[in-house]
């Protein structure tokens, strides 16, 4: 069964369309008016191998903060419609990823229990016109409309543009993961027969 869909979402602050193939070959085409987030959702869908096209449009003479965190949820709806009732997929993920002095670390558990842990050296800050504290937002509205437990823990680190961009890498691959589909699980991966 493809794992495949496509999303809509539109408020009185955005209007995003959304397009994914958890499948895919890590293809994506990606215009969310915010430059600096498009690169993370592309290195995102590269180190993910998943296919992603997102159209979106936001109110972002504001800020940067609707469209960001709307893009989360619909993302995050996404995997959880996709992945169904989650038979037959490795359930957890876990990836480390370097980035010059950075060293990100993205822990994923599909667990329908919504937590985001978040621990990173810089919570504020610019990247060009991108701020920094709105990243959070993005992974906390990715968990709680996916039901995804996701740590994301970067122990050292200094340049905020390699911090977000390790983070978003060590994310793709750990989403790859904990997607992938193991011929030896039955079921789920619960003793409890559902998740």
């Amino acid at each position: 069964m493809p794992r495949e869909i496509s999303l809509k979402r539109k408020t009185s602050e955005t209007n995003i369309s959304l397009r994914i193939n958890l499948d895919g070959k890590g293809q994506f085409q990606i215009d969310t008016g915010i430059p600096f987030l498009n690169h993370m959702l592309e290195l995102m869908c590269k180190h993910g191998f998943f296919d992603l096209q997102i159209k979106a449009r936001g109110d972002v003479e504001v800020d940067f903060h609707h469209t960001v965190e709307d893009i989360g949820i619909l993302l995050g709806d996404s995997f959880k419609q996709c992945l169904d009732n989650k038979e037959g997929i490795r359930r957890y993920g876990f990836s480390s990823v370097p980035m010059d002095e950075v060293l990100a670390q993205v822990v994923i558990d599909i667990s329908n229990r919504p937590v985001l842990v978040y621990n990173l050296p810089i919570m504020e800050g610019k990247i060009g016109d991108f701020d920094v504290e709105v990243v959070k937002e993005f992974f906390q509205a990715f968990s709680t409309a996916g039901g995804f437990t996701v740590h994301i823990n970067v122990p050292y680190g200094h340049n905020r543009h390699h911090i977000i961009e390790a983070v978003f890498k060590a994310f793709g691959r750990s989403l790859a993961e904990a997607i992938a589909v193991d011929a030896r699980i039955e079921g789920v991966m619960s003793t409890k027969g559902i998740l």
